[in-house]
């Protein structure tokens, strides 16, 4: 039996009103965000220049608008579910001159061709697997598309939710959210959303499903609050 696969898309979380928002409605993140992008240009910089990209669930392609114009013979392949999304990154590539170093596939990774990729990124995206086998599977999916020794980095909402520190780093993580203009309505839905709507797998659980998924042991690179990011290469 396949494993569950994510919902969210399908049942409208990520509709066209909620594409258009997605990029401003977490701007207290913008500081994290660019030290995701930093970390990941940096991990795959070392790649050929003319590497193929895939990016697992890209969104509104915003880790492709940071690292195509940087590395101008990389091409990219983008993967998400959502067709308000993805229309949302073909605009961005378009208008920003790069969109004819890109593919673009309305699809989920395991639904796509197996091609070999120098590297690949999944940022923010995984923990929307509840499903530690779904999650795993995800992983493999991702492997199966790289060439031996392709570079990955990952990047999801992870942390351990039985340890005496949790209350405190949930705690710095809501206060980002207030500086960010959340309200305490908006910040309890979220609380009641950890590990029902995403995920709450722990920081080693979540490595181990890496590296079961077809990878070398991760190694752990990033951590800001309630966010952490890992990198490995396909084994």
């Amino acid at each position: 039996m396949s494993p569950p696969r994510p919902s969210l898309a399908l049942s409208g979380a990520f509709s066209e009103d909620h594409a258009k928002a997605y990029d401003t409605q977490f701007s207290a993140l913008s500081g994290i965000q660019a030290c995701m992008y930093l970390l990941t240009d940096a991990y795959l910089s070392p790649l050929p220049e003319e590497a193929r990209i895939l990016v697992a669930g890209a969104g509104t392609g915003a880790e492709v608008r940071y690292l195509a114009p940087r590395h101008p013979g990389w091409r990219f392949t983008l993967v998400d579910p959502s067709a308000p999304m993805l229309a949302i990154a073909r605009r961005h590539a378009e208008a920003e001159g790069f969109a004819d170093r890109c593919s673009f596939h309305e699809t989920y990774v395991s639904e796509t061709p197996v091609e070999a990729h120098d590297g690949a990124t999944s940022l923010l995206v995984s923990h929307f697997l509840t499903d530690a086998a779904a999650r795993q599977a995800y992983f493999a999916d991702i492997a199966a598309r790289l060439k031996p020794g392709a570079r990955f980095i990952n990047v999801d909402l992870s942390t351990d939710d039985n340890a005496p520190s949790f209350a405190g780093v949930m705690g710095l993580w809501m206060d980002i959210f207030r500086l960010g203009g959340q309200t305490e309505e908006n910040r309890a839905n979220y609380l009641n959303a950890y590990g029902k709507q995403f995920a709450a797998h722990g920081p080693e659980q979540v490595a181990q499903m890496i590296e079961a998924g077809g990878f070398t042991p991760p190694a752990p690179v990033f951590q800001a609050a309630l966010i952490r990011g890992w990198t490995a290469t396909r084994a």
